[in-house]
């Protein structure tokens, strides 16, 4: 009769354990990336009234007789489902969809790394991402190498300088013989300094024959003029009958003309030799209006551009970190880094959203979002707990149900005791 008050004695105090369990799982409903926790129970040893017996002569086998010593807690799994996305319009803070754990750490080698799901991340006065508690995250540089993620204010972009001009549009074939059409671009040089370049299409007395003349280039702050180094005749610009572009100074394979300009002190266009590509590949001549007009760049050639401070940035669905300058371009700053484990509910939960290996959740695999099963990382939003509510109340109930249920069985004991007792008087 005594065991029955033992068995009921574990009971209250598993039943008290797993309240335990989701009174936590309840304060921690509202956590940025927390992950459930599940009690789970098993029986404890069996005292063997009566072994098993073999069936022999007419007779069947008989069961073994035994009578349960109570329960135990048989572990606290962490539940690793993913949780609801809040948007928040912050683009430091992150989710990962899917698989994943980002990678932080809180000392110089790096040799202290934790896991988190908690991407709420910030910035410090050196542009480190970091974690609320000052951690810094870990990512690939443009190197490769993993390293803390850095988004910079100070980071700047050079000047680059124009390598090929492009002229795209239509050329009116109503034209009359030596009527003119101009156009024009804006290149710069190697210190982001501007030039106009004005371009001239006379019309021959053939109606399929072109003149084109390159003016003088000038440099739109201060009027200066650059000039075009041993200019030579005009380009001679042919068409076919249906309009479309024949050859060029007689060559039908290679619409593309180099162009030799002054040298500039302290400055230069091109690859360093002040040589500019005109590409003319993009040229036609139909009955419409003149449309014709030169751009910065072309087929293969990078447009030019003014230095530029950073201004903004944006990390995309693979973790890459793009940084926005003032002068129009882009730039990789890093790419986020995500951690995968064999056995995500073999990790240790240390507080503060952080996760550290164990024996039991094997070696961290190292990749880049959306690679090797890892999920996509959604920028300006974040992972909620994974905590529902209804079901967690549901738990509450039946735990409280076996509380009293055990605590009924110690009563009802202690009465068939105190009977056993009063059988003396």
């Amino acid at each position: 009769m005594m065991s029955s008050m033992y068995s009921a004695v574990s009971g209250l105090a598993t039943h008290q354990k797993k309240m335990d369990v989701i009174g936590n799982n309840i304060a921690n409903v509202n956590t940025i990336g927390y992950k459930k926790g599940q009690a789970v129970f098993k029986e404890i040893f069996s005292q063997t009234i009566q072994g098993a017996g073999a069936p022999q002569g007419g007779k069947g086998g008989t069961n073994p007789q035994q009578i349960g010593l109570g329960v135990d807690l048989g572990a606290v799994t962490t539940i690793h489902t993913q949780g609801g996305v809040q948007r928040t319009g912050k683009p430091t803070d992150l989710m990962i969809d899917g698989e994943g754990f980002f990678i932080v750490s809180d000392d110089e080698s790096l040799n202290n790394r934790y896991y988190t799901r908690a991407g709420n991340f910030d910035r410090d006065e050196a542009g480190n991402l970091i974690t609320v508690d000052g951690m810094k995250v870990l990512g690939y540089n443009t190197d490769g190498e993993l390293v803390p993620l850095r988004i910079d204010k100070t980071e700047r972009v050079p000047s680059v300088a124009s390598n090929m001009i492009g002229i795209i549009g239509n050329l009116d074939s109503r034209l009359a013989e030596d009527e003119v059409y101009n156009t024009d671009t804006t290149i710069k040089d190697s210190l982001g300094n501007s030039y106009k370049v004005n371009f001239e299409f006379k019309k021959t007395g053939d109606s399929n024959t072109w003149e084109l003349a390159i003016g003088s280039i000038e440099n739109i702050s201060n009027g200066d003029i650059v000039n075009i180094d041993n200019p030579s005749a005009p380009i001679e610009i042919t068409f076919g009958d249906s309009g479309e572009l024949n050859t060029i100074n007689g060559s039908g394979t290679d619409f593309n003309i180099d162009i030799q300009i002054e040298d500039i002190d302290g400055s230069f266009f091109g690859n360093g030799d002040d040589i500019i590509n005109l590409d003319l590949s993009k040229l036609s001549q139909d009955a419409n209006k003149n449309d014709a007009k030169g751009f910065d760049g072309g087929k293969d050639g990078e447009s030019g551009s003014a230095s530029g401070n950073l201004t903004g940035f944006s990390i995309s669905a693979d973790g890459v970190i793009t940084g926005v300058f003032s002068n129009g371009m882009n730039k990789t700053l890093g790419q986020i880094a995500l951690a995968e484990f064999d056995n995500n509910s073999g990790l240790e939960k240390i507080g503060n959203n952080l996760f550290q290996v164990t024996p039991n959740s094997g070696e961290p695999q190292i990749n880049t979002p959306g690679s090797s099963g890892l999920g996509d990382i959604k920028a300006t939003s974040l992972e909620m707990s994974n905590v529902d509510l209804s079901m967690e109340f549901t738990d509450m109930i039946t735990t409280q149900r076996g509380f009293q249920a055990n605590s009924r069985v110690i009563t009802t004991s202690d009465e068939m005791l105190q009977e056993l007792t009063n059988l003396k008087r």
